[in-house]
């Protein structure tokens, strides 16, 4: 990886911000998760095209990835470079009725944000612990709320190339957990949503109904993804998880949570091994006992070691 290294150098990345070998577990929620051959921060959008050109310069693939909320790694890691699209990347502003954010903007502030301004349509955002580039990315939302609802434009830089590009809202392909984005193979730069102004008590009164709930169901004190699985169809995947009584079902380290069962948390040793069979046992028991298919919602990447 020397020679990606390199071009990164000769692209102005500082070296303090170029890791050969960087461990995912680091990087990522769940706390797991082999290393990536050479991962890059990214301070600035404009960033991202020297970046992809120094990969291509170098023959290697390219991952991305934000906070690393809804992403399980593998433990041989991620070949190539990744690029690592967080706060560092972060600026939002007001325009009218509309907040325009880069993709580095944590979902969490995005919402105080517009607590601040009296705009509402964020409340229920204010606890989903990723950014608004991979948000949008996967259509992130809770508690009825999501964002295709307030979303209206998405600025990008093709993955193949650094080309710029641009999609409406009616482009955007908004569905369930899912985004035209998400197969056209882009990263989000920027994005602009258009909010609704509203008292600032009753959008606070809000967040803090959805923060307790979030206290009160999820464990937050464990290492985890969020939801592991998509809801399916008019069904809750934790509900049918507990209906075929696997709360609390281990694997080495990873376990379905006893406090909500849509969650596979890390009790503090576990292997994305672990936690990929453990889901390969959740997904099975639960099809063979109620004839429903699960799919992760959690990102899978990497290589297995």
């Amino acid at each position: 990886m020397n020679a990606l290294i390199q071009a990164l150098v000769a692209a102005n990345f500082p070296p303090e911000r170029i890791i050969p070998s960087a461990s995912m577990a680091r990087y990522t929620t769940f706390r797991v998760g082999g290393p990536a051959d050479v991962l890059v921060h990214i301070a600035d959008t404009r960033e991202i095209a020297p970046a992809l050109r120094a990969a291509r310069q170098s023959g290697v693939p390219v991952t991305l990835m934000g906070n690393g909320s809804n992403l399980l790694v593998r433990d041989g890691g991620i070949r190539g470079l990744v690029i690592r699209i967080a706060s560092d990347c972060a600026g939002i502003r007001r325009e009218g009725d509309c907040v325009l954010a880069k993709a580095g903007v944590s979902l969490s502030a995005a919402a105080q944000f517009a607590l601040a301004e009296g705009l509402g349509g964020l409340a229920e955002m204010a606890g989903i612990p990723g950014t608004l580039g991979g948000g949008v990315i996967m259509n992130a939302g809770a508690y009825g709320a999501d964002l295709s609802q307030v979303v209206t434009r998405v600025d990008a830089v093709a993955l193949s190339d650094g080309r710029p590009l641009s999609f409406e809202r009616e482009e955007l392909g908004f569905s369930y957990r899912h985004s035209a984005m998400m197969d056209a193979g882009v990263i989000v730069t920027d994005i602009t949503l258009r909010l609704t102004p509203a008292d600032p008590a009753v959008i606070r009164a809000r967040m803090e109904e959805c923060s307790r709930a979030r206290r009160d169901k999820q464990p937050l004190n464990y290492p985890s993804a969020g939801s592991t699985f998509k809801r399916p169809a008019g069904l809750f995947a934790a509900k049918l998880i507990d209906e075929c009584g696997l709360r609390g079902l281990r694997v080495g380290d990873a376990q379905v949570s006893e406090k909500h069962a849509g969650f596979i948390i890390n009790l503090g040793g576990a292997t994305a091994s672990d936690i990929l069979t453990l889901m390969d046992q959740v997904k099975a028991r639960v099809l063979e006992e109620t004839g429903v298919s699960l799919e992760p919602e959690v990102r899978i990447l990497g290589e297995d070691g």
